[in-house]
């Protein structure tokens, strides 16, 4: 799945496909909208008459609208079009270790209702909660449109394929058909996928991306887990067996403390969430139950930052230092990858002001030539609904995406 870009873009010819023109119309539309089907036609350097027909097929399949009319110097008043996007629904849903979160959404990506839950210890409590929430949601706004599918986001490899969750370390879940167990409970299609793809798919799909508008870029999540969306012109990198990205199980040092993948001195293992918590409280993860003691302790990585700002030394140190080894990491993706940008985000990306500087050092110092260390890496704003949004984008993305062709 590919992204058209609206300031960008090669229209079809004679010789390709027609479907690929109607795309580029609806997404300049998303892009400029309000627009008329004159500057449509000037944007794409076309008569007008090429234009209507497809500006009509869209609206017949019920992707575009007219509004209201436009203003003209002189002739016939314009009238204006709109992506169909206020009674177009999506559910968004984000598992994590300690809570799940469930977002109504609209086709723009504004938020209609938001629901949470603590995350049950088995896929089959999921999925009973899951199901009841989706189903009440629905029931409760069905004024507001028709929900056109789920978009599920998980802290794991997903099988893209089957749907299937292979492997979620931090949940302790291997093998689990979440997609089509959801889809039996509330029947209506579901798309899974990792957090860090999701992630990348909300900067591509629901926001503009920090430093502007790009086709090829990491996004970079420091959470409970670790992990990265890799975008290149255009189209996320999956890999030979979806595991492209999993850059949190690469390892800094070959024992240190543990993961909770089963292996030692992952770079997850230094900048999750927990590694943050457990470095400022001065404990060892050493085992599952010793991270299950850092979320008992109540503290957060939001805790250590403010604390870090009121002059708490322990607080600065631990930030420092997690910002020196985020920067190993973000090293090895360049090296490997070679991104035109990297957006840190997660809960530590709040005190990039703290971490960054650390982070950005490391990261000249291990890459291998001027141009790679001096990779544009940005914070994303604080955003906790980053997941929920990519979510969202399961669902909203395929729409407009660039088609298949040959």
């Amino acid at each position: 799945m590919r992204k058209i870009d609206p300031r960008n873009f090669q229209r079809a010819t004679r010789t390709t496909s027609k479907e690929i023109n109607r795309q580029i119309v609806l997404n300049l539309v998303r892009e400029y909208q309000p627009i008329s089907r004159a500057d449509l036609a000037r944007r794409m350097e076309v008569a007008r008459g090429m234009v209507s027909p497809l500006v009509n097929e869209l609206i017949e399949g019920g992707l575009l609208y007219e509004a209201a009319v436009g203003t003209s110097r002189r002739g016939r008043k314009p009238t204006l079009l709109h992506v169909r996007a206020h009674d177009r629904l999506a559910v968004g849903i984000d598992v994590r270790l300690s809570e799940t979160q469930v977002m109504l959404a609209d086709f723009a990506g504004r938020t209609l209702a938001l629901e949470m839950l603590r995350t049950p210890a088995t896929p089959e409590e999921l999925i009973a909660e899951l199901g009841t929430r989706v189903r009440r949601l629905l029931e409760a706004n069905s004024a507001a449109g028709e929900c056109q599918g789920i978009g599920l986001v998980v802290p794991g490899t997903v099988d893209s394929e089957t749907g299937r969750l292979v492997n979620a370390p931090t949940l302790g879940w291997r093998d689990v058909d979440l997609r089509g167990a959801l889809e039996a409970a509330v029947g209506i299609e579901v798309t899974i996928e990792r957090d860090a793809v999701a992630c990348a798919l909300a900067q591509m799909w629901l926001a503009h991306p920090v430093g502007g508008a790009l086709d090829s870029f990491a996004y970079v999540t420091f959470s409970d887990g670790v992990g990265a969306g890799l975008v290149i012109n255009g189209r996320v990198v999956r890999g030979h067996r979806d595991a492209a990205g999993e850059f949190g199980h690469i390892p800094l040092t070959m024992d240190g403390p543990a993961c909770l993948c089963g292996s030692r001195g992952c770079w997850e293992a230094y900048t999750s969430s927990h590694a943050i918590v457990a470095r400022y409280l001065g404990r060892e993860l050493a085992t599952r139950d010793s991270y299950a003691a850092v979320r008992e302790s109540g503290m957060t990585v939001a805790d250590v930052i403010a604390r870090a700002r009121s002059g708490d030394a322990g607080a600065l140190s631990a930030l420092e230092l997690t910002g020196r080894l985020m920067g190993l990491g973000l090293a090895a993706i360049v090296n490997a990858v070679n991104p035109a940008r990297i957006v840190v985000g997660g809960e530590v990306a709040a005190a990039w002001d703290i971490v960054g500087p650390p982070a950005l050092a490391a990261m000249a110092e291990r890459t291998l030539t001027t141009g790679t260390a001096s990779t544009p890496v940005s914070p994303e704003a604080s955003d906790q609904q980053t997941r929920l949004r990519g979510a969202a984008a399961l669902v909203v993305a395929p729409t407009f995406a660039a088609p298949a062709i040959g």
